[in-house]
């Protein structure tokens, strides 16, 4: 095993955790847990620390706002205050707003169901970003945040490792191109490996623990 491979085993192995796994979300091809992944990816791309969006998403489910109906059905004030125990303050009162919007466009436009966007895309990455982005408070990091963690059961959307997961890569001392970080990563689930990535574009400490594992 070359250095390179030995670097994604270690990184994986101490760091390969998706984000939608630390938020509580047991991540399946069905309405809700993709609809949990859409508020998570909506959280996390604002300027705000992930523990805290990663804390607001639970915060959001233990409020009952797990799915798109009884995100919708709450009130503004119902939002804003599970965003506030989650510690989502500083948008807190925009968010509730984008939330409400966002859920009122998966029940009208696609049945409460994600994997009816997933369909009219028909395969085609750019097109699952370009519908993704038509959520309200999802832009280009949110949808790439999305097509990180759920290419593990949307497999079409394999490898995706956006800008940030190949900012990792790079100072990982690994090279920035999707197949080849695939190849090293052998039969690691892509999403497993895009997050480990992410966590060391974000977090130095991760680099540093995972360059000294392999010496």
């Amino acid at each position: 095993m070359g250095r390179r491979e030995r670097v994604v085993r270690e990184l994986v192995g101490a760091h390969g955790r998706t984000y939608a796994e630390e938020a509580g979300i047991a991540l399946k091809d069905t309405p809700q847990p993709l609809y949990r992944l859409l508020v998570l990816s909506h959280l996390l791309s604002a300027r705000i620390r992930g523990s805290i969006a990663l804390a607001t998403a639970r915060a959001l489910h233990e409020a009952g706002l797990r799915d798109p109906r009884r995100m919708a059905q709450a009130t503004w004030q119902q939002r804003v205050d599970a965003l506030g125990r989650g510690g989502y303050r500083r948008y807190d009162e925009r968010t509730a707003t984008q939330l409400g919007d966002a859920a009122g466009l998966v029940s009208e436009r696609w049945g409460g169901d994600l994997r009816r966007l997933r369909r009219e895309a028909d395969g085609e990455v750019p097109e699952l970003r370009r519908l993704l982005r038509e959520f309200p408070g999802i832009g280009p990091a949110g949808a790439d945040i999305f097509l990180r963690e759920a290419q593990g059961v949307w497999p079409e959307a394999a490898p995706y490792l956006d800008t940030k997961a190949l900012q990792g890569a790079k100072r990982l001392g690994l090279p920035q191109d999707p197949e080849r970080l695939t190849e090293l990563a052998g039969d690691t689930d892509p999403a497993v490996l895009a997050a480990a990535l992410v966590r060391a574009a974000l977090d130095k400490e991760v680099v540093r623990d995972t360059l000294g594992r392999v010496g």
